[in-house]
């Protein structure tokens, strides 16, 4: 979903149905306000979110939802499935179905989902450009050595997609499990790593997204709303 932006004065011609000679009356007449401050140019950028207010009638209030859900295993991170329960079936607000998903996992990863109605916000966290580290928890079949670490921090190359992956962080938590961190988000890319080693995952939980940490308190399946900040 992308944030829809336009000029201000076109966005109340269409709005009001008024030609652009009468908008500009409207704008020097000082009746407009965008997010609560006066507008007078007809040439500035709103978005889906902007608040528009003319002559105190809100002409658009559109508001940015932003919800961190702890994903099961077996749900699928899609909006629509014939088969499998989504992560939009779980959640409960009555404007779910305006919300995208920021970062997928596959069916078998469980943990932290971010969903949003606000793309912008969406591709600053997606973006490959932006490096936003992802970190899992990962359980496996055999035992870790310290030859993981150095692996994941060089990079594995993938035959298939022809390309190298980023340097990824692996911290040792225990004989069988570890911590990872990426800054990319290939298909199966830790399960192919550690399959490098033939090392089966087990379980795979993703905890953060950036700054933004799954709550340890927030039990499978539920979810809550993030605030702006």
């Amino acid at each position: 979903m992308s944030i829809n932006t336009a000029r201000l004065d076109r966005f109340l011609m269409k709005a009001c149905q008024l030609n652009r000679r009468r908008v500009q009356l409207l704008l020097a007449q000082k009746r407009v306000y965008v997010d609560g401050v006066l507008a007078v140019n007809g040439s500035d950028i709103i978005d889906y979110f902007s608040h528009v207010v003319l002559d105190q009638k809100t002409l658009q209030a559109n508001t940015p939802y932003y919800v961190m859900l702890n994903k099961p295993k077996g749900v699928v991170c899609a909006t629509k499935d014939d088969k499998h329960t989504t992560v939009i079936d779980l959640l409960t607000y009555s404007f779910k179905n305006e919300l995208h998903i920021v970062g997928r996992l596959d069916l078998n990863t469980s943990g932290l989902v971010l969903l949003t109605n606000d793309s912008r916000w969406s591709e600053r966290l997606t973006s490959p450009n932006k490096k936003v580290v992802k970190r899992y928890n990962v359980e496996l079949e055999a035992p870790i050595s310290p030859d993981y670490i150095t692996a994941f921090a060089a990079g594995m190359y993938f035959a298939y997609e022809q390309l190298t992956t980023r340097p990824a962080k692996l911290q040792i938590l225990s004989t069988y499990s570890a911590e990872v961190e990426l800054t990319e988000g290939r298909y199966h890319q830790i399960k192919r790593m550690f399959g490098r080693f033939q090392n089966k995952v087990l379980e795979l939980e993703r905890i953060a997204i950036g700054n933004l940490s799954l709550d340890k308190g927030l039990p499978r399946g539920s979810s809550r709303l993030l605030s702006d900040r």
